[in-house]
């Protein structure tokens, strides 16, 4: 037999073995490019956010009141540029 060809059969019996081996450890064997496969399941999403009655008639008031002091302070300055 020729050398190479011995070194080729040795380089497939060791492939086949660590595969092997892979299979009874549960351990993955990186085979070339790609992204690998993940041994953890799917991560849960987390829950989505709710805000409760309360909390939209606060944030509610809060856009008024700010609304208010800003069509306050327009009207305080096109008063004083017509004064002008």
């Amino acid at each position: 037999m020729d050398t190479k060809r011995i070194i080729a059969d040795i380089d497939t019996e060791i492939s086949k073995l660590q595969q092997a081996r892979a299979l009874l450890s549960n351990v993955a064997i990186k085979k070339g490019p790609g992204r690998p496969k993940s041994n953890q399941s799917q991560v849960a999403k987390p829950k989505k956010r709710t805000m409760s009655a309360e909390g939209r008639a606060k944030i509610a008031a809060a856009m008024k009141a700010r609304w208010a002091t800003a069509k306050a302070t327009k009207t305080v300055t096109k008063k004083a540029a017509t004064k002008v």
